[in-house]
């Protein structure tokens, strides 16, 4: 493992050119080795038949056709009575070896070949009837193919056209990630990159999208607990003052007292609700007509709940409880302001579940339709003081909505309230 490099780019390097360099070494070896012997046995086969007829001449005495034949076939025929040549020949190399083979057979005397590799030469010495020796000279080529060293030099080739094609996307990849990795190092910091967009293939741009959203979960969960801790300071602050001026001042009823008491209980409770709003749960197959309509009926049964779900509502997997949690706040929050009525709506489609909860109350302003997402804000000038609440509702539902990978809209209803509109992807 250790031969393994650890830069990614090296590793992608590897990844493409080994396989690539095991599959051309495979095709070398077993095409061209193959082909490479057919057809120098084939050439060696039409050399020794050229020259064992040339000898047949020889032998006879027979000159002129010899000359004729090997001025036609391009080989240079002499007879010498004497030849100064090496001690070893060349018959057992790899380029004379099929031709020595051929020659055993064709002719039955000894014959010694020799090669000029400097010259591309090769030279045939056989000894004639009379004593003599007969001496064969053509070109290398006759015997020795160059079309594997010329496909080897293709395949090298081949690797570096691939390598200089493929260095450039790897290196962007590279690249890509290499922002990913500085941008999330920054992000671990609390800090921020600017100019940081996601870049490279669909799947590296999938990974920064999902980080930059991550980033900015945690910046709204950071804003959520500084806002929320704000909140309780300031209002479990004032009960507390009045508690303590009463009790100084002795002017404190016990009736107001428990006033102040069920305020901050109330305030606590709801912390409490939030923070739960954030536990791990595992996800299970959920359908939601039956926990939208037992919601509506516990949370409003003054009201007049209307329902529109599908025949067959669809089933996708979800953490139930957390839903439970959010569907409960907005159908609360929906019952304690409506008039009369709350709608529920389910629509289906392929991709994705989309349920509308509205009701016919006051609604709320289209410019503090952001600030009602914020936990510990109430718009009580919208939707009445005689209310209560702590402001936390709908800021629980939008987390454990945007948990489930959705996303929640406050939109005004035809009917005259508030619509709120929760997609979820299945």
């Amino acid at each position: 493992m250790r031969l393994i490099p650890r830069s990614f780019l090296w590793r992608t390097i590897l990844m493409i050119l080994i396989p690539l360099i095991v599959a051309l070494t495979i095709v070398a070896n077993v095409f061209f080795g193959n082909h490479w012997d057919r057809v120098h046995a084939t050439m060696a086969r039409g050399l020794a038949g050229e020259v064992a007829t040339m000898l047949d001449f020889i032998d006879k005495g027979d000159i002129d056709a010899t000359r004729s034949m090997a001025q036609r076939i391009g080989i240079n025929v002499t007879v010498n009575d004497r030849l100064n040549r090496p001690k070893h020949n060349d018959n057992n190399s790899g380029e004379a070896g099929p031709l020595a083979e051929e020659l055993a057979r064709r002719v039955n005397r000894p014959s010694s070949i020799y090669i000029d590799k400097g010259k591309r030469l090769i030279f045939i010495d056989i000894p004639t009837t009379d004593g003599r020796t007969a001496t064969f000279a053509t070109t290398l080529y006759r015997i020795y193919s160059t079309s594997t060293e010329v496909f080897l030099i293709w395949l090298l080739g081949s690797l570096l056209i691939v390598s200089i094609l493929i260095a450039p996307f790897i290196i962007l990849h590279t690249r890509s990630i290499r922002r990913i990795s500085r941008a999330a190092s920054r992000f671990g910091r609390g800090l921020d990159a600017p100019g940081f967009e996601p870049t490279g293939s669909k799947e590296i741009r999938e990974a920064a999208s999902a980080m930059i959203k991550m980033k900015e979960r945690l910046d709204r969960y950071n804003r959520t607990r500084t806002d929320m801790l704000n909140a309780v300071s300031h209002d479990l602050k004032a009960p507390l003052t009045r508690m303590r001026l009463g009790v100084e001042t002795g002017a404190a009823t016990k009736k107001d007292m428990l006033r102040d008491i069920d305020r901050m209980t109330e305030m606590v409770n709801g912390y409490l609700a939030f923070a739960r709003g954030e536990m791990p749960e595992i996800e299970q197959a959920t359908e939601l007509p039956a926990m939208l309509t037992r919601m509506a009926r516990d949370a409003a049964p003054d009201k007049k709940i209307i329902t529109d779900f599908p025949t067959e509502p669809v089933q996708f997997y979800a953490r139930p409880m957390a839903l439970a949690r959010a569907f409960g706040n907005i159908i609360e929050n929906a019952a304690r302001y409506a008039n009369k009525k709350v709608k529920i709506t389910e629509r289906d489609e392929p991709d994705q579940v989309e349920v509308i909860i509205e009701d016919d109350g006051p609604g709320i302003p289209d410019d503090k339709k952001r600030d009602a997402m914020r936990p510990f804000v109430r718009l009580d000038d919208a939707r009445g003081m005689e209310t209560g609440g702590t402001g936390l509702g709908l800021s629980i539902a939008q987390t454990a909505i945007e948990n489930h990978g959705g996303q929640m809209f406050l939109e005004n209803s035809d009917m005259g309230g508030l619509r709120v509109r929760i997609v979820l992807p299945i």
